[in-house]
């Protein structure tokens, strides 16, 4: 049973409240991804048997490969806003494979989790690194987790999934107290081996600011709060092949 909302919990956790400007936002994200596949890219490969179980693959075919997992709360959005993602690591001989995948409330958070994990399964090579944003943040911390990838860069995650029972983003996720902790990233035993590191925006909420401390925190990892930028815009530097966060993760890959 959904437990009742919270208006603090509320305000924290509803970013398109909290970024009024995020339409124009996504609208650029739409364009600039189209924008990039019309460059190349070999699209919407099947992993499995739902016409969202496809990722598309940019960059070079022999390259070191990292997956992109887009956010949305796990119930908005697909991998065709996200392409240009990309750019920043294939600018440097990495190739990048965008996730597609089932939403909630059609299929479960954990359902998502496996598609994922098939998606690096049924990649030419075992993915180098999983970055993803807002509920990808969590994906591909599940991901090391689970020892699909050697490292993770989540950007801007959810990795207490608990709070979000008490707000009407948690109506979707249909989430049992139990279920909402044993898929935090946060309570999880860290990985033996994996690299790690959180970013988020500084712009961003004090809760989500808050998991992101505390979730490098008790996996070991490290933390880092992009200068100004807010729960949408913390993805622009994805996209900058001279972004420091490129060169963190092709450190990261190279290991």
């Amino acid at each position: 049973m959904q437990p009742p909302h919270d208006p603090a919990l509320q305000r924290q956790y509803d970013n398109p409240a909290l970024v009024p400007e995020h339409p124009a936002i996504i609208a650029g994200w739409a364009a600039d991804a189209a924008a990039y596949r019309r460059r190349g890219g070999q699209l919407d490969i099947a992993y499995g048997p739902s016409p969202r179980e496809r990722y598309d693959l940019f960059g070079p075919q022999e390259a070191p490969i990292a997956v992109f997992i887009h956010g949305g709360y796990w119930q908005k959005l697909d991998k065709s806003f996200f392409s240009h993602c990309a750019a920043g690591l294939n600018a440097h001989g990495v190739a990048v494979a965008v996730l597609g995948f089932d939403l909630c409330p059609a299929v479960s958070i954990r359902d998502i989790l496996r598609q994922v994990q098939a998606a690096c399964t049924a990649l030419p090579r075992r993915p180098a690194l999983a970055f993803g944003h807002s509920a990808g943040g969590h994906l591909a911390a599940m991901l090391l987790a689970s020892g699909h990838v050697p490292a993770a860069l989540p950007i801007s995650g959810v990795f207490e999934l608990a709070p979000l029972r008490h707000t009407t983003i948690g109506t979707a996720l249909q989430l049992s107290e139990a279920a909402a902790r044993a898929l935090s990233p946060r309570f999880l035993p860290p990985p033996a081996r994996g690299w790690l590191h959180a970013v988020v925006g500084s712009a961003e909420s004090p809760e989500f600011r808050r998991q992101t401390r505390d979730f490098a925190a008790a996996w070991g990892g490290t933390a880092e709060e992009l200068p100004g930028l807010n729960h949408f815009s913390v993805l622009a530097p994805f996209s900058d092949p001279d972004s420091p966060l490129i060169t963190r993760m092709l450190g990261a890959i190279a290991a």
